[in-house]
C-alpha cells in the first residue's frame, strides 16, 4: 500500500484508527479519531468513509463503531476462538466452586490479551474486559506467561519500561527475573495489590496441544483472601481440561 509522506504505509494508518477504539470509548467521532490518531482531517475522514464502506466501521449518528464485518473476518479462523471455546466450560466451573471472577488470557507484545471471563459475584475489583488488555507486569496471567516464554522475548520485555499502578507494582528488571525464576519453579504465578491495590490475581498456565504455554488461566479475589494451596489445584485441574479438550478438537 503507498506510503504517506511520513513514511507510514495506508495500512499502517487503518490500524491506527480502528486501534483508537476501545472497551470506554466504543464510538467516536471521526475529529476524536483524528486526535487520537494525529493523523490529518482530511486523512482521517478519507480514510473512515472507505472503512464504512467496506462495511469494517458502522455509521452510528454523528459517530463511528467498528463493524461487525470486521468481528465476522476477525472470528472465522481465530485460535482465539478455538481456545475461549475449550475453556469456557471450565471458566464457568471455576466462577462457582471458587466464588472469584475467572479470566482467561494470551500474551500479545507485553500485554496480556484477555479472551474470556466469567464474573462471580465478588467484591474484588477486576479491570480484565474481554477483548481488553493489561501489563504482563501487573497482572497474574501476565506473569506467567511470561515466565514460559523464550529468553529472548524475556530479555526485550525486561529491556522495556514499567509503570508502577501501585507501591507493589514490580518495575525493575532484576525484582521481575527473580519472580519469573519463582513463577516457573512454583507453577503459578500470585500478583497481590499489583495492578489495583485491593486485588489479588492468582493464574496458572494453561499448555497448547503441542504442549507449549499458550494461555494464562486465574481469579481474581480480594487482598488477603488468596488461599495458593487449595486454589492452585483447582486451576490446574481446569487448565488440563482446557488442553484436553483442544486436543479432542
Amino acid at each position: 500500500m503507498a506510503n504517506s509522506s511520513s513514511g507510514e504505509s495506508m495500512l499502517e494508518r487503518i490500524v491506527r484508527i480502528l486501534e483508537a477504539f476501545d472497551g470506554n470509548t466504543p464510538s467516536l467521532p471521526v475529529a476524536e479519531l483524528a486526535r487520537r490518531t494525529s493523523l490529518p482531517s482530511s486523512t482521517t475522514y478519507r480514510l473512515v468513509d472507505e472503512l464504512v464502506a467496506s462495511g469494517l466501521l458502522d455509521r452510528v449518528g454523528r459517530e463511528v463503531q467498528v463493524g461487525l464485518r470486521l468481528w465476522e473476518l476477525t472470528t472465522r479462523s481465530s485460535s482465539a476462538l478455538a481456545l475461549r471455546e475449550a475453556a469456557r466450560p471450565h471458566l464457568d466451573d471455576l466462577r462457582r466452586v471458587l466464588r472469584a471472577h475467572a479470566l482467561l488470557g494470551v500474551l500479545d507484545r507485553h500485554d496480556v490479551l484477555y479472551v474470556d471471563r466469567a464474573l462471580a459475584r465478588s467484591s474484588a475489583v477486576n479491570l480484565a474486559t474481554v477483548a481488553g488488555r493489561l501489563p504482563a507486569h501487573a497482572s497474574s496471567a501476565g506473569l506467567v506467561l511470561m515466565a514460559h516464554q523464550p529468553s529472548a522475548v524475556q530479555e526485550a520485555w525486561l529491556g522495556s519500561r514499567f509503570t508502577r499502578y501501585t507501591p507493589k507494582t514490580p518495575t525493575d528488571p532484576t525484582q521481575l527475573r527473580r519472580v519469573l525464576a519463582a513463577v516457573r519453579q512454583q507453577g503459578y504465578a500470585e500478583a497481590a495489590g499489583l495492578l489495583v491495590g485491593p486485588s489479588t490475581g492468582l493464574a496458572v498456565p494453561v499448555e497448547g496441544p503441542d504442549g507449549q504455554v499458550i494461555a494464562g488461566l486465574g481469579i481474581v479475589v480480594p487482598v488477603g483472601e488468596t488461599d495458593a494451596a487449595r486454589t492452585v489445584p483447582v486451576l490446574q485441574a481446569a487448565a488440563r481440561g482446557i488442553t484436553e479438550r483442544m486436543r479432542a478438537g
